[in-house]
C-alpha cells in the first residue's frame, strides 16, 4: 500500500529545468579523509593492538621453549665448576683447577687403548676424567652420569674402565709403587710430633671395606671378618712422618690377619737396616721383618697400671701414629670404597690403589709441612 503525498513534497518535486540542471552541476561534497578512517579508535587500532599482543605472546613462548630445551640437553662439564674450588672438591676430591689440569696432563701425556675396543670422542679427555673423578669421589651411578654428559652406559662404563687403569698406570704405579721415601728425605719435613722418632721410615695400619657376599664358599671362608661381622677387603695402608702416602697394598680377604698381610704385600722389601715402623699393637710383625729394622708398638698392659715411662711411650706413639689413621680417612672419603658390588669386584685393588694415590694430591694432612711441597713446586 502506498501512503498519499502530503503537500509540502508535492511542492518540492515541483522544480524548474533550471535548479535541476544547477544541482546536477554542482560539486560532490567532499570525502573524509583516510588517515582519519584508519585512526578510528572504533575499527582498525584496536585489531593491530591484538595482532601485536598475540606475537608477543607467542614469542615469549618460544623463548621459553628453546630456554627449557636449553637447560635440558646441556651437557655437564668441567667449564661449570672450575672458577670454584668448593666444587672441584665436591665432584672430583682434588683441590683446586690447578691440580685436576696437572691430572689430566700427566694422564695424557701417554696413549692408551679404551678397554671396550672403541675410543670415545663425544666428550674430550678433560671432562671423561672429571666422570671418572666424579664416579670416584661420589659414587654416582652410571645412569646419571650418562643423563649429565649426555652420553650412552656404554660410553659411560667404557670410559671409567678406562681411566681407572690409566690413573692406576699413572699415580699408583709412576708414583707411589715401591717408592717409599728414605730417611734422609723424611728428616727433611719430620713435624714436632715425630721428635722422638727421627728414625722412622713408615707408619702403617690396615683398614677394611665392605663388599658383597661372595658366591664361592670358599671365598666366603676367607672374605668374612670375624672384626667386622660382615664380608670386607682388608688392605694395608703406609704413610710417611709427614702425613703423605707412601704405600698402599692390594686388597686381601677380610680374615686376613694383619701379620700376613705385612708379610705377602711387599712393603717390608722396600726398608733398610736402621728403619723404624710405626705400627699399632696388632702388628706383632718383628719376627718378619728385615735385619736392623725396627718395630716400635705401643706397650701391652702387663700390669695392673702402665708405669710413668709405659704411660708416655703410648702417647707419644698415638700422637705420631694417628696421622695414618686420618690419611685411611681421606681415602674412605671417596664413596666408591663404602661397598664394593660384585661388579666391581674384578677391579677393586685398583679402585683401592687409585683413591689412595690420589689423596697425595689434595692440600697437606699435617699443617706444620705444608711449606715443604707445594703445587708445581720440588721440593729436593
Amino acid at each position: 500500500m502506498d501512503f498519499p503525498e502530503t503537500g509540502t513534497s508535492r511542492k518540492k518535486r515541483l522544480r524548474t529545468e533550471a535548479e535541476v540542471d544547477a544541482l546536477d552541476a554542482a560539486p560532490p561534497p567532499p570525502s573524509p579523509p583516510l588517515q582519519a578512517e584508519e585512526n578510528s579508535p572504533s575499527t582498525s587500532r584496536p585489531n593491530n593492538e591484538v595482532i601485536l599482543e598475540a606475537e608477543i605472546y607467542f614469542l615469549k613462548r618460544e623463548v621459553e621453549e628453546l630456554k627449557k630445551n636449553k637447560t635440558v640437553n646441556q651437557r655437564f662439564n668441567f667449564e661449570m665448576i672450575k672458577n670454584s674450588d668448593d666444587l672441584i672438591i665436591l665432584h672430583t676430591g682434588l683441590p683446586n683447577k690447578e691440580v685436576f689440569e696437572y691430572v689430566l696432563e700427566i694422564c695424557t701425556d701417554q696413549d692408551f687403548k679404551y678397554c671396550s675396543g672403541w675410543a670415545v670422542t663425544v666428550i674430550d679427555h678433560c671432562n671423561q676424567l672429571l666422570m671418572t673423578l666424579m664416579k670416584l669421589k661420589q659414587n654416582v651411578p652410571q645412569n646419571e652420569l650418562a643423563f649429565r654428559f649426555q652420553v650412552s652406559r656404554a660410553s659411560v662404563s667404557n670410559i671409567i674402565s678406562t681411566w681407572i687403569d690409566v690413573l692406576h698406570q699413572t699415580i699408583y704405579v709412576g708414583l707411589l709403587k715401591n717408592k717409599i721415601p728414605s730417611l734422609m728425605k723424611n728428616k727433611a719435613c719430620l713435624p714436632n710430633c715425630f721428635s722422638n722418632f727421627t728414625s722412622c721410615r713408615i707408619i702403617i695400619d690396615c683398614t677394611e671395606v665392605y663388599c658383597a657376599v661372595p658366591a664361592e664358599m670358599s671365598k666366603k671362608q676367607s672374605m668374612y671378618s670375624n672384626y667386622k661381622h660382615r664380608y670386607t677387603l682388608k688392605g694395608l695402608v703406609g704413610v710417611a712422618p709427614n702425613g703423605v702416602v707412601t704405600y698402599i697394598s692390594d686388597l686381601y680377604g677380610g680374615s686376613t690377619s694383619d701379620k700376613k698381610i705385612t708379610q705377602d704385600c711387599g712393603v717390608l722389601s722396600n726398608l733398610v737396616p736402621g728403619d723404624v715402623i710405626l705400627a699399632d699393637k696388632g702388628f706383632l710383625i718383628s719376627d718378619i721383618v728385615p735385619e736392623g729394622v725396627l718395630v716400635n708398638i705401643p706397650p701391652f698392659l702387663e700390669t695392673p697400671q702402665f708405669t710413668s715411662e709405659q704411660a708416655l711411650r703410648t702417647r707419644s706413639i698415638a700422637r705420631a701414629r694417628i696421622h695414618v689413621e686420618r690419611a685411611i680417612g681421606r681415602i674412605k672419603g671417596y664413596s666408591i670404597l663404602e661397598y664394593i658390588p660384585h661388579t666391581l669386584m674384578p677391579f677393586s685393588t685398583k679402585v683401592w690403589q687409585v683413591c689412595g694415590a690420589l689423596t697425595n694430591f689434595q692440600y697437606p694432612l699435617i699443617k706444620e709441612v705444608e711449606v715443604f711441597y707445594k703445587c708445581g713446586e720440588n721440593v729436593e
